[in-house]
């Protein structure tokens, strides 16, 4: 009885999500590249503005020799940085080591070009704080670097952030792989997978266990995120290079206006996402390089019932003139996804890898739910991809099995002038259900020079082929 009244409560939900966005949504989802909306949100995002006063890390004790642990003065500098109205925390050339930073209000930590911050590979330098672990709330290591309900934050100069993750550290904990590669593990080691780590947290999150009573870190092998602004708004990430993560890179969450400009991210370890914006809203991802070890971008809005209580829809994502090298795929969206995602833009970017997998990609099960409703690509110049172009399924399998009692919804995917010299095994695969297919898919002005298959397509309604090509042969639409 219970679980009945769980599964009329999510379809209630869910319902009433879709009659507010009818009502207050007015992109036209099918018949064109919705630029002037894209164009409003983006000029919604504003910088944070910051006073001229500056904070040298050296004057509080900090010392650039790479080897002096310098997390106090970090923390020193930070707090008078806030406490007397905000300004810049310069980090000059050199390289400090450091447990992990936590901004305040109207910090800007700056790093002159030259400098480089080295993250401490021992766990005990990241203090137990609220954060999040594959979309599912706990109390766990401090995030390298963190802020928790804060406003007017940045992270920006020409230097280094070094992360520290190898196969000697960190990335051992994610266990084995499915693709084989065991980033240092050894059968009998400590993982992530062992029953008192992500099991036990998808336990407690299932039972809704409140979040403070979930305590991992010291004993348990979850991973820290990188960069994670927790509640936050007007955030700046801008020029950083990021290297070496132990998980997600950039995790924005629960977070509103946020900016993501001109980084470098260069990071092949296991579950290393360029970016995570998870239930946030308002965010501008631009002139920025993945190369990562996951997803470029993966966009999520949290994890089962967990996803399904917080019930906040990531919404209005926007990914332009960015280019995407290595990844398993270049915009993503899922599988944690259970609160919905609406409105993303891929605009002027640029995919190119053999180790890159898809362009964009849409994955969720009848575990996640969840619903996407807009997602809308154009002008992005492809050179190579292993399997599609676009690739949807509601059928994402990980970590066994799957299957649920929550129907996933995606409708209204939107691609136009996209060209692509290989697009891999397939222009669209697409894996609907029965009782809930893909609805609205266009594309428009696509150009691939080759491929294995045009389509793989399977419980999709309206889909619409204008003006493409694969070898200067007219795309036809296929017989579903």
């Amino acid at each position: 009885m219970k679980k009945r009244i769980t599964h009329i409560l999510y379809y209630l939900s869910v319902y009433i999500i879709y009659s507010c966005s009818a009502q207050n949504n007015n992109i036209d989802h099918i018949n064109y590249f919705p630029i002037e909306e894209m164009k409003k949100i983006e000029k919604s995002i504003v910088e944070p503005k910051f006073k001229n006063n500056q904070y040298n890390i050296l004057n509080y004790g900090a010392k650039a020799d790479g080897k002096t642990i310098s997390t106090e003065s970090f923390k020193k500098a930070i707090q008078e940085c806030s406490k007397n109205g905000g300004g810049k925390v310069i980090v000059p050339n050199g390289k400090f080591l450091t447990g992990a930073i936590h901004l305040l209000d109207n910090v800007n930590l700056h790093l002159e070009d030259g400098a480089e911050i080295i993250f401490s590979t021992n766990p005990n330098d990241y203090p137990i704080v609220q954060t999040s672990f594959e979309g599912i709330e706990l109390m766990n290591y401090s995030p390298l670097i963190y802020a928790y309900n804060k406003k007017n934050i940045a992270i920006t100069g020409k230097g280094i952030l070094n992360g520290q993750g190898n196969n000697e550290n960190w990335w051992p904990w994610k266990g084995a792989t499915s693709e084989g590669n065991s980033y240092g593990y050894a059968n009998g080691n400590p993982s992530q997978l062992d029953k008192e780590n992500l099991p036990r947290l998808m336990e407690l999150s299932e039972k809704n266990v409140p979040v403070e009573n979930r305590v991992f870190g010291n004993g348990h092998y979850l991973r820290p995120n990188f960069i994670e602004p927790f509640g936050c708004e007007n955030v700046l990430i801008k020029d950083v290079k990021i290297i070496n993560a132990p998980f997600w890179i950039i995790h924005p969450m629960k977070s509103k206006n946020v900016i993501i400009d001109g980084v470098h991210i260069e990071s092949h370890g296991p579950n290393n996402d360029g970016c995570d914006p998870e239930y946030s809203k308002n965010v501008l991802i631009k002139n920025s390089i993945f190369n990562t070890g996951d997803d470029c971008i993966a966009i999520k809005a949290g994890r089962d019932a967990e996803g399904r209580r917080i019930g906040i829809t990531t919404e209005n994502i926007i990914v332009r003139d960015c280019k995407m090298i290595d990844g398993h795929g270049g915009v993503v969206i899922g599988s944690e996804m259970s609160a919905g995602v609406r409105n993303v833009f891929a605009y002027n970017c640029y995919m190119d890898s053999p180790n890159l997998d898809r362009v964009i990609r849409l994955k969720t099960n009848t575990k996640r739910g969840g619903f996407v409703d807009g997602v809308y690509a154009k002008n992005i110049t492809v050179g190579q991809v292993k399997e599609a172009l676009l690739h949807i399924t509601m059928k994402y399998s990980v970590y066994g099995n799957q299957d649920g009692n929550f129907i996933p919804k995606i409708k209204n995917i939107y691609l136009e002038n996209i060209t692509a010299k290989n697009a891999g095994k397939y222009v669209i695969f697409a894996d609907g259900l029965e009782n809930s297919k893909i609805e609205n898919i266009t594309l428009k002005n696509i150009n691939v020079d080759k491929v294995e298959k045009d389509f793989k397509i399977n419980n999709v309604e309206n889909l619409r082929i204008i003006n493409s090509y694969v070898k200067e042969r007219k795309l036809i639409m296929p017989q579903n």
